[in-house]
């Protein structure tokens, strides 16, 4: 599933094109998913803003389009009409510069919505994220807190959004195994947080270096692919060395998700 990497590479490839231009006409799968695509029409898009994991699609009329990628899907720009055929394709939206905006999902666990701009009570994932990585307010002791508010695992609660908006399966591995923190810890103290926190950061900072992380259908708005899949470290590798001991990396299903780390460096 796209992270916030991959999600902010798609917003900054859509910020320079997308801004003032109009929606002449809109159309969708019938899936009430994606139904919400018709609402904007006749509305010009502002800026593109990005929390978390969504895709946040400003309107001249004081609303903005959600756009969740779920697994699958790929925002891209098409011809003068939409590609009717393509058997995938869940939305589009007709511009006035002769382009067409789409949101193709080979899998349909995205979605979209239309609210008042800034309102995300109709969205809880989006209503409860936690401060974007790179808030200054987000501080250890306030990442820490946050951490110390659950019992549940670390891993999960790195998944649930609520410590810090934007981090999942791929980049929580990663940030764990550099942090050196088992994923099926429930308690870490401040100096350990502390860590976890510079490397949540220092984690999602390659992915957007890279940008992101295409292990098999992210593709940016270009149609290009992420670079970060060759640099990492845990996610997916269960069965190889770990790259700091050459220990053998070990994987486990925690609260549904794959989990891959060292049962070396990353004791309990």
């Amino acid at each position: 599933m796209p992270e916030l990497p991959e999600v902010e590479t798609v917003r900054r490839q859509l910020q320079p094109r997308l801004p003032g231009r109009r929606v002449l006409e809109a159309g969708s799968h019938p899936s009430a998913k994606f139904t919400p695509a018709t609402e904007v029409t006749g509305a010009a898009f502002g800026d593109v803003g990005r929390r978390g994991k969504f895709l946040l699609l400003s309107t001249d009329d004081g609303r903005e389009l959600i756009v969740h990628l779920g697994m699958t899907g790929v925002v891209r720009f098409g011809g003068p009409e939409p590609e009717l055929d393509d058997p995938y394709l869940r939305a589009w939206w007709r511009l006035d510069d002769r382009t067409t905006l789409e949101f193709a999902d080979v899998r349909r666990f995205g979605r979209l919505r239309v609210v008042p701009a800034g309102d995300y009570s109709s969205i809880p994932t989006l209503a409860v994220a936690g401060p974007e990585p790179w808030d200054p307010e987000l501080t250890p002791k306030r990442f820490h807190a946050s951490i110390k508010a659950s019992k549940r695992a670390i891993k999960t609660q790195l998944l649930s959004q609520r410590p810090v908006a934007g981090v999942g399966n791929i980049y929580a591995d990663e940030a764990l195994w550099a942090a050196e923190i088992n994923p099926k810890v429930t308690r870490v103290g401040l100096d350990r947080a502390t860590v976890l926190l510079d490397e949540v950061r220092a984690a999602l900072e390659r992915g957007l270096e890279g940008g992101g992380t295409t292990l098999r259908d992210y593709r940016n708005v270009e149609g290009g692919t992420g670079e970060n899949q060759k640099r990492l470290a845990a996610y997916g590798r269960a069965g190889e060395p770990c790259l700091r001991c050459d220990t053998t990396l070990v994987s486990d299903v925690i609260d549904a998700r794959t989990t891959t780390w060292c049962p070396a460096c990353q004791r309990r």
